[in-house]
């Protein structure tokens, strides 16, 4: 029990860290469009991005996958950035099932990507341990519970704006989009690899 509670903290901590905040950016382009009685498939959004984000750990964890640091730092916010983006070019648009499986795809082949930017950390607090798969998933269920606490405060700042300030929303997403977009260009500034 007390290897799932460590393990379960290091994913929840991961994510609500508030010094590695690009994982709180990430969550904010992925939920803002959607409406807070679309749970079920924020739901899915936010479960394919944890699994995408376990594929990449679990093969690094095992030596099948290295991808230079340098890279996927930047990849990180290039991420977030193209995210942000999609949604200010669709925001007039109705966001409709082609659309959302779009989102769906980026949510998990994203998460692929942010997972290797956590692989080195996570390989070095696993060591050689033999159960790297049970590590990997109390972490994995640690960033699912940190990433709903996240969506749902979204949804409901998002809900509260809209219903009691009278927020469009419209206005909503592309402030959120924005402000996300200009943070994720910082971090890829910052990030540079070349």
């Amino acid at each position: 029990m007390d290897d799932f509670i460590f393990y379960f903290k290091i994913g929840l901590f991961h994510v609500l860290d508030l010094k590695g905040y690009d994982h709180i950016l990430f969550l904010i382009v992925l939920t803002v469009i959607y409406k807070l009685k679309e749970w079920k498939k924020i739901l899915w959004v936010v479960s394919l991005f944890t699994i995408g984000h376990s594929v990449t750990l679990a093969m690094s964890s095992y030596g099948i996958i290295k991808i230079k640091a340098d890279l996927i730092e930047f990849m990180i916010p290039l991420t977030i950035f193209t995210s942000g983006v999609m949604n200010v070019v669709n925001v007039q648009k109705n966001f409709n099932s082609k659309k959302e499986n779009l989102n769906l795809f980026f949510s998990f082949f994203f998460g692929l990507i942010h997972g290797l930017g956590f692989s080195n950390y996570f390989k070095l607090i696993i060591g050689k341990s033999n159960a790297k798969l049970v590590h990997l998933s109390e972490f994995a269920i640690g960033i699912e519970a940190a990433q709903i606490i996240i969506v749902t405060s979204i949804l409901l700042v998002g809900y509260l704006l809209q219903a009691l300030l009278g927020v469009s929303r419209r206005d909503w997403i592309l402030v959120s989009s924005s402000i996300v977009i200009g943070f994720s260009l910082q971090l890829m500034f910052n990030r540079v690899f070349w």
